[in-house]
């Protein structure tokens, strides 16, 4: 099972499809932004979990409800996988058992409530 992971984890942060945060700007919550096909996903860390607030490339919110997901985390040779829960109007959360480490590689993996599937990559600040 732990190959499993690994093989999916190398493939999501090698893959064509992608998305990178903008390291240059900032969104409206603070956190880092990826552009991923028209949807934008912005990265914030509260304490002990991931916050991920969801709009379109107008920055109008995307609904999160019947969205589903999960972070893969890989920080200190270890990785966690952590699955993603939606939290009306626009907001998809992970609960962390410990705060985030300072450049741990996070990778978004999200299924949204309208059909569309998203990916992302960022770098914990």
């Amino acid at each position: 099972m732990r190959v499993k992971h690994l093989i999916l984890a190398a493939v999501l942060f090698a893959g064509p499809g992608n998305s990178f945060a903008h390291e240059e700007a900032n969104g409206p919550n603070g956190g880092q932004i990826a552009d991923v096909q028209g949807h934008h996903v912005e990265f914030t860390v509260k304490d002990k979990e991931i916050v991920l607030f969801l709009t379109d490339e107008d920055s109008k919110p995307i609904a999160s409800k019947g969205a589903s997901g999960r972070v893969i985390i890989q920080a200190g040779g270890r990785q966690v996988t952590v699955a993603l829960a939606p939290t009306d109007p626009n907001v998809m959360t992970a609960k962390l058992d410990a705060p985030l480490a300072a450049r741990a590689k996070v990778v978004v993996s999200a299924k949204l409530g309208d059909g569309h599937d998203i990916q992302a990559r960022f770098v914990a600040k």
